[in-house]
């Protein structure tokens, strides 16, 4: 038996005197982290030749600032350990070449902390969560149950920019999740129109393009907040506006995601896709919006682990696979330009662009499935 962990994210409901410290909470391990990197950058000016030097340089604890600023022991210790934990984090990425030196975080930035399961600190009564340093538990819309045999690992408080506070509770579990023998295989070729393409019957995934149907009410309520005063009560409450409409969008998007990466999931052993750099793609052929839109990396998440769970397989192949240019008939390959909607080949194979696309994705896929 593996171990495995699931997270369950619900929606809470705080009182006046829990958002209060909730909040207190947000700002002081931002406090905390912010200390600590401003710390750490002066380090690094100071030693940046010698990068033996620096990586055996200690990250300061949260424990330092205490007797300096009081505040600090008025929120969950935890909460700042973990603030420290996902610094060092953010400097072995720098150090690894994998991201930027970490930046500083802002009060409005996303608002959020992680805390972890200590000597039955959290716990769950009666659609309430009791967390660490306040009192009573928070009311929570609790939508379904957490199975019994489920251990809360950390949970993770956040507040959107509407006002709403979420929580997710990471749990671990044994479960013997054996791989299923694969016998239906599905390509799926990205398409900047409907999310997808897929290879059995040609069809198309028909995402909404909600952000796109949302453009003229955004344009809208942006351009009202633009004429009102910042910082003012009518700015405050046209800004609450905007951030709604946003939160649909990204609502909507993540529903419709999760309902076809579970579609897949339940229908197909294997899905084939390809391994796509959609910053690059975005900026590169200036279909920012379009891309952002879709959701692909967001889709490709959900679709990994719902796969995962029932011992299937998601497969990415090279994104430099001539997918486009072969024909799925033949295998010759030629030049498409983007304006060329269906591919004809000399071998008399008249296919729609993006189908064929999907069928080689699905034929490579098998080929490096055999592979393996």
């Amino acid at each position: 038996m593996a171990k495995q962990n699931k997270a369950f994210k619900f929606r809470l409901l705080p009182n006046k005197e829990q958002s209060a410290l909730l909040a207190k909470t947000f700002g002081c391990v931002r406090f905390v982290y912010n200390k600590m990197l401003a710390e750490r950058k002066e380090t690094y000016e100071k030693f940046k030749d010698d990068k033996e030097l620096l990586k055996k340089q200690k990250f300061p604890t949260p424990a330092k600032y205490k007797s300096e600023f009081p505040f600090l022991k008025e929120v969950d210790s935890l909460a700042l350990a973990n603030a420290q934990m996902n610094l060092q984090t953010a400097y072995k990425n720098f150090f690894e070449g994998n991201a930027d030196f970490p930046k500083f975080k802002n009060r409005k930035a996303k608002q959020s902390y992680t805390t972890n399961m200590v000597n039955g600190n959290i716990k769950l009564e009666n659609g309430h969560i009791k967390l660490p340093k306040i009192k009573k538990p928070i009311k929570m819309k609790q939508h379904r149950e957490i199975p019994a045999d489920y251990k809360i690992k950390s949970c993770t408080i956040s507040k959107t920019k509407t006002g709403k506070y979420y929580i997710s509770i990471l749990t671990e579990y044994e479960k013997d999740i054996r791989p299923v023998k694969i016998q239906k295989v599905v390509g799926l070729d990205f398409a900047m129109d409907g999310l997808y393409v897929e290879s059995e019957q040609g069809k198309k995934a028909n995402y909404p393009r909600y952000y796109r149907q949302a453009l003229d009410k955004l344009a809208k309520a942006q351009r009202i907040l633009s004429r009102r005063k910042k910082g003012s009560a009518r700015w405050n409450k046209q800004r609450l506006v905007v951030a709604k409409l946003h939160e649909k969008v990204a609502n909507q998007r993540m529903n419709f995601l999760h309902h076809k990466s579970k579609e897949l999931a339940s229908n197909f052993d294997a899905v084939v896709i390809e391994d796509l750099n959609m910053k690059g793609m975005s900026q590169a052929l200036h279909f920012g919006k379009s891309v952002h839109d879709n959701g692909w990396g967001m889709f490709n998440t959900f679709l990994a682990y719902k796969l995962k769970e029932q011992g299937k397989q998601l497969v990415k192949i090279d994104k430099w696979f001539p997918s486009t240019k072969k024909c799925s008939c033949c295998g010759k390959e030629k030049e498409m330009p983007l304006s060329e909607r269906v591919y004809k080949c000399s071998c008399g194979f008249v296919l729609d662009r993006d189908h064929n696309s999907a069928i080689n994705i699905k034929n490579e896929g098998l080929r490096l499935l055999a592979l393996s």
